[in-house]
């Protein structure tokens, strides 16, 4: 016993670490919390509370959304930090909504319901791997331009919800007929895994002469979320769809322009690498 206590009085001395610092539990602590509000969400699907089930997965995403950034500020980025949070987007954006799509309409689609609810959460999860397989590659054709491959899983996740989103705002109840469902259900989950360029934060640019009217808009979507949430949330969908071509055809742009540059730096009448332009 007094060996031990020997140890811990050099190991104070030394002025050695004993213990995790908070700095670093943070950001882990905000993705675990991001898991646990999709989880939740399955447990209100099952006692048929729609609205709650929807917001805990909306409330993961606003959790995910925060937790990345967190860990930069605070300079707290780990490789477990980077795989605690793959896994806890494919359980909340990928598991979690299907299931609760199951639960509300996709049941009564015997077989191919199911077969469309197990696309979502498998497309997600193999967005996450491919994201994860790719992380520490320097070439990323669309991330080097400023653009996402694909939907993101929150993302994603926030599409599939759509039907909901409409039936919550109206009751039409052609919006939960298990079809429309299933079919929209496999387009989302296609878009996941999809190669097509889409928009990230860091390709919105817009210019400094509207940033008052940006920021007025921000202000009226956010008032909007508070008063009529269902059909804010459906319009935001429909304005990402809406941004998906703009998103192709910004990248297609920025593709020809990257091929000129690069066939302008190379030598006349050589076909080898192109030259370091100046």
């Amino acid at each position: 016993m007094s060996g031990a206590s020997s140890d811990d009085a050099d190991v104070h001395r030394r002025g050695l670490p004993r213990g995790l610092t908070l700095r670093a539990l943070v950001p882990n602590a905000i993705t675990v919390a991001a898991l646990c509000s999709g989880l939740t969400g399955i447990r209100f699907a099952i006692v048929g509370d729609w609205e709650k089930s929807v917001l805990m997965v909306i409330l993961a995403g606003l959790l995910d959304g925060i937790d990345g950034r967190i860990a930069r500020l605070l300079k707290a980025q780990s490789r477990f930090g980077a795989e605690l949070d793959s896994l806890a987007d494919s359980l909340s954006f990928g598991m979690a909504p299907a299931l609760i799509l199951f639960l509300w309409s996709l049941q009564d689609l015997p077989r191919f319901g199911w077969l469309c609810a197990l696309a979502l959460a498998i497309c997600c999860a193999l967005r996450l791997a491919r994201f994860n397989a790719r992380i520490d590659l320097d070439h990323q054709p669309h991330k080097s331009a400023g653009f996402l491959t694909g939907v993101p899983a929150p993302v994603g996740a926030g599409l599939a919800f759509l039907p909901m989103y409409l039936w919550l705002a109206s009751g039409w109840p052609v919006v939960r007929e298990p079809a429309v469902v299933a079919v929209w259900v496999a387009l989302c989950a296609f878009l996941m895994i999809s190669n097509v360029a889409t928009l990230s934060w860091s390709s919105l640019r817009p210019r400094r002469s509207i940033r008052l009217e940006m920021l007025a808009m921000a202000g009226l979507v956010f008032a909007s979320l508070l008063t009529e949430p269902w059909w804010t949330l459906a319009s935001l969908c429909a304005v990402y769809l809406l941004l998906m071509p703009l998103g192709m055809f910004s990248y297609a742009k920025v593709k020809r322009q990257r091929a000129k540059a690069s066939s302008r730096s190379e030598p006349d009448g050589e076909t080898g690498p192109a030259s370091t332009p100046r």
